[in-house]
């Protein structure tokens, strides 16, 4: 019976699924599946045509909840993403109308494009979960998942979101092309779909009592106090790396706050219970490491002159705190 499913066979079942669809883009499923896991909220920046709506659209499917994508325009107002009030001039009164926010997973497609207003009050439903219009606060479902998209190549009229904004994602995913064989299954899997007249059942369905358990079970994970002082010792390496070694010394401007320690925590033990593991190793914060950090170290003005990114620091913070 499905109450008598084990949440970890499911989520492997959901996985699999996921990736069957998804080609080459593992690592985006496995981010998806941890910000799910972790109750954190996803910014993924890559190239058109990578299958990043596409990856959403695919968990969409195997959980019970609802989607909804919103494309995000210079001209969007905030009212679009949340809802407004309508007024009733048959007794005079307003009804609010929900908006798009109100699913349990969003798309903000190309969120850089829309103005602050807009982007603020996305990351204010993202953080607070819950939504302020007028005089009355509305709660956002207790599932709720943001993927925002991000598209590094074209700049002109965007609106990048702050680095302190920046904070409240819990991890910053880099998506790149697939390899030579990855892209000839892409081509063949899309005439294989595009032949089919009818789409497949609905496969494996996450309930949310599930991914609730699911969150549960991970959060009493097995992680050894050097595996947590670990952690600890990346985050603060960031905000004093001289204590470690005296390469890094310049390289940041600011570190990460404490939001990274517990995205950095929720993230490994995530991507341990996936990976059917009872315990979390060093192995595992090292992996998540990169897409929690990337976006909450802020380069000093030397660093970006030579032509360095976030990514060379937080590997060669790897490779220089000791592992246990």
């Amino acid at each position: 019976m499905q109450d008598l499913l084990d949440p970890k066979h499911e989520f492997a079942g959901l996985r699999e699924q996921i990736a069957q669809s998804i080609l080459g883009q593992q690592m985006l499923i496995d981010r998806l599946l941890i910000a799910l896991l972790a109750d954190g909220h996803l910014l993924v920046e890559g190239a058109p045509g990578l299958a990043k709506t596409t990856a959403i659209k695919c968990l969409a499917r195997g959980l019970e909840g609802d989607f909804h994508r919103v494309q995000f325009t210079p001209d969007l107002l905030p009212a679009d993403l949340t809802g407004t009030e309508i007024y009733r001039p048959h007794d005079g009164s307003f009804r609010f109308d929900r908006g798009p926010i109100f699913h349990n997973l969003l798309l903000a497609d190309e969120v850089n494009r829309a103005p602050a207003k807009v982007q603020s009050a996305l990351l204010e439903a993202m953080g607070e979960r819950q939504v302020t219009v007028g005089r009355e606060t509305y709660a956002l479902p207790p599932l709720f998942l943001v993927m925002a998209t991000q598209n590094p190549i074209e700049q002109e009229g965007t609106y990048p979101l702050p680095e302190a904004q920046l904070d409240r994602f819990l991890m910053h995913v880099r998506v790149d092309y697939p390899d030579l064989e990855t892209e000839r299954a892409i081509l063949r899997l899309n005439r294989d779909e595009a032949r089919q007249e009818e789409p497949g059942g609905p496969g494996v369905v996450v309930s949310q009592a599930h991914v609730f358990a699911a969150r549960q079970a991970i959060l009493g994970l097995y992680m050894a106090p050097e595996v947590e002082d670990y952690l600890v010792h990346l985050v603060m390496a960031t905000r004093n790396p001289s204590a470690y070694t005296q390469e890094l010394v310049g390289w940041l401007r600011f570190g990460a706050s404490p939001r990274a320690t517990i995205a950095l925590d929720r993230c490994s033990r995530a991507l341990a219970w996936l990976n059917g593991r009872d315990f979390v190793s060093p192995e595992d914060v090292q992996a998540i490491a990169p897409d929690v950090l990337r976006h909450r170290v802020l380069l000093s003005y030397e660093s970006e002159a030579e032509g360095r990114e976030p990514d060379d620091f937080v590997q060669a913070l790897l490779s220089r705190v000791p592992a246990p």
